[in-house]
């Protein structure tokens, strides 16, 4: 009795230390099988076959035969596709044979040559395309007067400008209504307010600004003018420094010259013609040079005499070049 008692005392209460692990491991395996069986697909035959099983062993369901046997599933045929063959392509290598007996800068010469004297129809065409391009440009230049003439409306209508065209050239023409007393070059007062108008309309527009000075057949003999040259140069200035002023428009697009009697709108045997006579023009000159390729340039300096004979039109209208700088 005394030894039992002794053996009790000895002896740990609670589960033996092994249990533990066992039970951790069993807890592990029970994770991995449940894990498994979460990835797993569920096949619906298969499914059937296990329920047809358990009827079977337990005499639940009636017996269903089963004919086919068991296939696992693949996923890399139920995500992929097989690729379709494709024939594999054949290069092919012609061979040819070049005449290596003249020097090939001698045969690209001889071809640029044929290209360029050789066939009269491509001069034509190419004559023709620049023919049909210098009239859009002088249809643009024509557009732009309309719309200038728009904003100068009121002027134009009491008599003080008058607009025109010549090719690419717009004529801005300040009446001697009033503009300059009799033989003085002082601006008046009244026209400041036209050439404000101007100045606006000029720095819109691109190209170079001319400002020419013109007289009738008077002459003139003063203690400022000896002649008509002076006058008209003097009364040009008097109207590019109104234009000029406020640095709206760069300077540098200005010309200034004087004409005296030597480029008259009408005979000088009335007053009016010689009232007419006695102007100041203002000249925008729209230009060609960024307009046309390196290539319309070259054939204008060939061909520039005939297309402007075709188009009725004297070079100096057309160019913001001199025309000896062209032809």
């Amino acid at each position: 009795m005394d030894d039992e008692m002794q053996r009790k005392k000895s002896s740990k209460a609670g589960l033996p230390p092994w249990m533990a692990t066992f039970a951790d491991l069993m807890a592990l395996l029970l994770c991995f099988f449940v894990l498994l069986l979460s990835f797993s697909e569920m096949d619906a035959m298969k499914f059937k076959r296990l329920a047809g099983s358990l009827a079977q062993a337990f005499g639940v369901q009636a017996e269903i035969p089963v004919n086919e046997i068991p296939k696992g599933t693949s996923i890399v045929a139920q995500e992929f596709s097989p690729g379709k063959p494709e024939p594999t392509p054949i290069n092919e290598i012609f061979q040819t044979t070049d005449d290596t007996t003249q020097m090939s800068l001698e045969v690209y010469c001889a071809e640029e040559f044929d290209i360029q004297q050789g066939d009269p129809e491509h001069d034509d065409s190419a004559r023709q395309q620049l023919q049909q391009r210098l009239e859009e440009l002088i249809r643009e230049t024509e557009r732009d007067a309309a719309a200038l003439a728009i904003r100068l409306q009121g002027q134009i209508a009491s008599g003080q400008i008058e607009i025109e065209t010549r090719g690419r050239q717009i004529i801005i023409r300040i009446r001697e209504q009033g503009s300059f007393p009799s033989g003085s070059a002082t601006l008046s007062p009244d026209y400041y307010d036209v050439l404000d108008e101007i100045q606006a309309v000029l720095m819109l527009q691109s190209g170079s600004i001319k400002v020419q000075g013109h007289t009738d057949n008077v002459p003139i003999s003063s203690e400022r003018f000896r002649s008509n040259w002076e006058l008209s140069t003097a009364r040009a200035v008097s109207v590019a420094h109104q234009l000029m002023r406020g640095d709206y428009i760069d300077p540098e697009r200005f010309e200034v010259s004087g004409f005296a009697d030597t480029r008259p709108l009408a005979l000088n045997d009335s007053a009016n013609n010689r009232a007419r006579n006695r102007r100041v023009e203002v000249v925008i000159r729209q230009g060609l040079r960024d307009e046309l390729g390196e290539q319309e340039q070259q054939l204008l300096r060939e061909e520039g005499n005939d297309i402007m004979r075709s188009m009725d039109i004297s070079p100096d209208y057309l160019f913001d070049l001199e025309p000896e700088e062209i032809f």
